[in-house]
């Protein structure tokens, strides 16, 4: 760029600079522009607030003839489906509770019913109130019928009367023509509330096609316990006739019932609690179900549902009992009239009696003990003394089998294994002549299977045990787990119960005892690697049962192992064995099993005989 062009730049900019400065407005004219700004904007801003008023003005004329008219139509459809009980079909909801030492209720005035339920002696597995019902996915009430309408009272506001104590209230529904009256009491202690149903006046309007009440209860069951799918074993729903038997429909599948005879009561049960709705009269009938989820790991344990018939015939009182608390068949006792015990299950037939016995020793070992591993251990050593000469007879027998062993062995190889029937008769002539019973060894462990089954039945439902700590186990009533696998494997679980781990280890260690107690060439093939199976069976099965449960077998293994041990201390085998023989020398006495055993063999012989032919 040149000179001239440079001075020529330098001009115009001075040039348009000054022009710029001399034209600026003062500060007085950019006043009086700012001033005429906002002039305009405010005069805009009025027009513009004058229209949005019009408009609300508008809207709301607008507004108040839609509520006045829905408000009329409304009333209207409240009365046509509501009839006489059209003013409580709106209402506000409002709680009531009512509690004492054990058990807090809160009742709700929409369909004055139980809302929600807390047990206040326990709590969950992770330290939260246990909740047996909770809000309002529980659903209690009646269905009757007026002028050819269905009601359920679950959608009428009731109104709460003054309480003339603090645990109880009533609540009530008036109708242009008379009362329906709900009433609810707690006494000072205990689990067990009183319900009472009063129609007055309205005997003539609150009619039924069949002369009965329907009442639905729905509530879901939720999961209180460490172990879902243990827990959910124990659970379902019960209900007991009006001739004292109880049956049950339980929470491992989805299921339904129809029960067309007369009920006590329907019950809502989970592993240690129960939700009991009974009749001071009799139920006609009813319908149960249960909707259990696919997820084992679903907190809900079961969606269980009931509709019950009861006798109405017009202005009745109608009178029922809620049982709000523990399956504990100590507290139990004192309803054994109505036979709540039965939520208890000990086992069919002669394994319960066996649990009655049971649980009186265990609550009696209480008395001197709250440590409840320790009242475990006294009971094993009571059981195991108690069938120690069964004990002592299944090893003197199994002593006497292997002293033979030698004349058995001798006996198969004189007889080729070509003739098994001729091998087996010399085999149990030898027996009968030595005076031995080969099912001696069986027979008193046979006798011993009821105790080992009765206690399978009863730890994993003793609620004693529930929460109750013992070495590393945090809860003798759930699978006590020493190490949590990154996996879950099936059948097995996710976890390793080291009670669980000691009895399967003491289960090896006795069958391998037994093993060379009982080894002889008569052994059936294959047959000693099954006895092994037996103890890793235990050890997937039992590793999500209740510790306790685990550590009564351990203990009953590790005594009986010592039982043998010390046995075979004091039996001299030598002695045993010249015995047998002189026994050997003996005439021979045949019982009548063995005849007819002998019969048997040789028709078999005869017949085997002429296929031959």
């Amino acid at each position: 760029m040149d000179k001239n062009s440079i001075t020529g730049i330098i001009l115009i900019t001075a040039i348009l600079g000054f022009f710029w400065w001399y034209n600026k407005p003062t500060e007085k004219q950019l006043a009086e522009q700012q001033h005429r700004r906002d002039s305009i904007a405010m005069v805009e801003n009025q027009r513009k607030a004058d229209e949005l008023q019009k408009k609300a003005n508008e809207l709301e004329k607008q507004a108040v003839e839609v509520v006045e008219k829905d408000s009329t139509q409304i009333a209207q459809e409240l009365d046509n489906k509501y009839g006489l009980f059209a003013k409580a079909a709106t209402g506000e909801q409002e709680f009531i509770t009512l509690e004492n030492d054990d058990v807090k209720i809160t009742l709700s005035s929409l369909g004055a019913r139980i809302y929600s339920v807390e047990l206040k002696e326990y709590t969950t597995h992770d330290g939260r109130p246990v909740m047996l019902m909770d809000g309002d996915q529980n659903k209690f009430g009646f269905h009757f019928n007026h002028n050819s309408r269905t009601f359920f009272t679950n959608d009428l506001y009731f109104k709460a009367l003054p309480q003339t104590s603090s645990n109880a209230i009533d609540f009530v529904v008036n109708a242009d023509e008379g009362e329906l009256i709900f009433s609810y009491s707690l006494p000072e202690n205990g689990y067990m509330a009183d319900f009472n149903i009063q129609t007055k006046e309205l005997g003539s309007i609150i009619s039924t096609n069949s002369g009965a009440l329907e009442m639905n209860w729905e509530m879901d069951v939720m999961a209180q316990e460490k172990g879902i799918s243990f827990e959910r074993r124990y659970s379902g729903i019960y209900y007991r006739f009006a001739e004292d038997d109880v049956d049950n429909i339980d929470a491992n599948k989805s299921d339904s019932e129809e029960i067309r005879t007369k009920l006590k009561w329907v019950a809502f049960k989970d592993q240690f609690f129960s939700s009991v709705f009974i009749a001071k009269d009799l139920f006609l009938s009813a319908r149960v179900s249960t909707n259990v989820p696919e997820d084992d790991k679903n907190p809900l344990i079961m969606g269980a549902s009931s509709k019950v018939d009861i006798p109405f015939t017009g202005d009745d009182q109608l009178g029922f009992n809620f049982y709000f608390g523990p399956n504990d068949f100590k507290k139990l006792k004192d309803y054994e009239d109505i036979n709540l015990r039965k939520l208890v299950y000990l086992g069919w037939g002669f394994l319960r009696y066996i649990n009655l016995g049971v649980i009186e020793v265990f609550h009696f070992f209480e008395k001197f003990t709250g440590n409840y591993g320790l009242i475990i251990l006294l009971l094993t050593i009571l059981i195991k003394l108690i069938l120690f000469p069964l004990t002592y007879k299944s090893y003197i027998s199994t002593a006497k089998m292997k002293v033979l062993k030698p004349q058995i062995e001798e006996i198969n190889n004189k007889i080729p294994k070509e003739k098994a029937m001729e091998r087996q008769q010399a085999t149990m002539a030898l027996y009968r002549k030595a005076g031995v019973n080969p099912m001696g060894g069986c027979l008193p462990m046979v006798l011993q299977m009821p105790i080992l089954f009765a206690m399978f039945q009863f730890f994993p439902t003793a609620i004693d045990l529930r929460g109750e700590a013992f070495l590393w186990a945090d809860d003798l009533s759930s699978y006590d787990s020493i190490l949590q696998l990154p996996w879950d494997i099936p059948m097995y679980g996710d976890h390793v119960s080291l009670f669980c781990l000691l009895m399967a280890i003491t289960n090896i260690v006795y069958t391998r005892i037994n093993q060379e107690m009982t080894q002889s060439t008569q052994q059936m093939p294959g047959m000693k690697g099954m006895m092994y199976m037996m103890p890793v069976m235990f050890l997937v099965m039992f590793n999500n049962y209740a510790s306790g449960l685990s550590y009564y077998y351990f203990v009953s293994t590790l005594i009986t192992i010592g039982q043998t041990l010390l046995i075979r201390r004091f039996v001299n085998e030598e002695a045993l064995l010249s015995k047998l023989q002189a026994n050997q020398k003996k005439p021979a006495k045949k019982s009548k099993f063995q005849q007819r055993l002998e019969d048997m063999q040789k028709q078999q012989n005869q017949a085997g005989k002429k296929k031959k032919r």
